[in-house]
């Protein structure tokens, strides 16, 4: 009798164990959501004139009031390294927007960075100023050439010290969703290190993200080439300067 009872006690505290595991497992759980924002910009103006951009950031199906960061980034064709950062007003209501204006005809582009949820999206959009851009053979070949929604953001550092490690940090997408387990390098180089070229490997630290560190000895200007690859064939870069100091 007292082996039965016993088991029975066996099985029923095994039952309940079983039970409070499941419950906790279920909840640990959860889901990740994407990470949505539709950027809305006027697609032609005028010089001079007042464009308007717009970005509505949502999660699943709540708009995000409360977004780590929504900044807007900002160049003419062909002049990524000279782009402008502005930063957005929260309007509420998931709605984050901003103002800018140009002096002169051209095609440029409107990029916005949002950080939110642990997450980072950052679709683009063109605007033709005026008469647009003036057409360049050459440029227009390596534009069209870039594969179809594919985004690249380089963070410059901007406080870069020599013997001190430098974070090295991309995020890349690919129709506005993170490009995951992909091939990211960083070339560098500078007047100040003559002719080597210098070839730093990145690790995926989140989806879409891929960082790596570097310690400088020289003070100077460098040059990074971004190199992304993939098994999909893809092949992608983007050149930028930045200043060690």
């Amino acid at each position: 009798m007292k082996k039965r009872v016993g088991l029975l006690s066996l099985v029923i505290g095994l039952a309940i164990l079983g039970a409070c595991g499941k419950s906790g497992d279920t909840e640990t759980v959860k889901e990740v959501l994407p990470l949505n924002v539709e950027l809305t910009v006027a697609e032609q103006a005028e010089v001079g004139e007042t464009v308007k951009m717009e970005a509505l950031v949502t999660y699943g199906d709540e708009n995000v009031e409360d977004a780590d960061k929504v900044v807007y980034e900002v160049w003419e064709e062909g002049k990524k390294d000279d782009s402008v950062m502005i930063d957005s007003v929260n309007e509420k209501n998931g709605l984050y927007t901003a103002e800018t204006s140009f002096d002169h005809d051209g095609l440029f582009h409107i990029q916005v960075h949002v950080d939110a949820r642990q997450l980072h999206t950052m679709p683009v959009k063109e605007v033709t100023i005026g008469e647009g851009a003036e057409h360049h053979d050459d440029h227009a070949e390596h534009e069209h050439g870039r594969t179809e929604g594919f985004s690249l953001h380089f963070m410059k550092p901007e406080n870069a010290v020599i013997e001190e490690e430098t974070e090295l940090v991309s995020h890349v997408q690919i129709d506005g969703q993170p490009l995951e387990n992909a091939n990211v390098r960083y070339e560098v180089w500078s007047d100040v290190t003559g002719e080597k070229h210098i070839w730093i490997d990145t690790e995926e630290t989140v989806a879409g993200e891929y960082a790596a560190a570097y310690t400088f000895s020289e003070i100077g200007t460098y040059s990074v080439k971004i190199h992304v690859k993939n098994d999909d064939g893809l092949h992608e870069h983007e050149e930028l300067t930045f200043e060690v100091k």
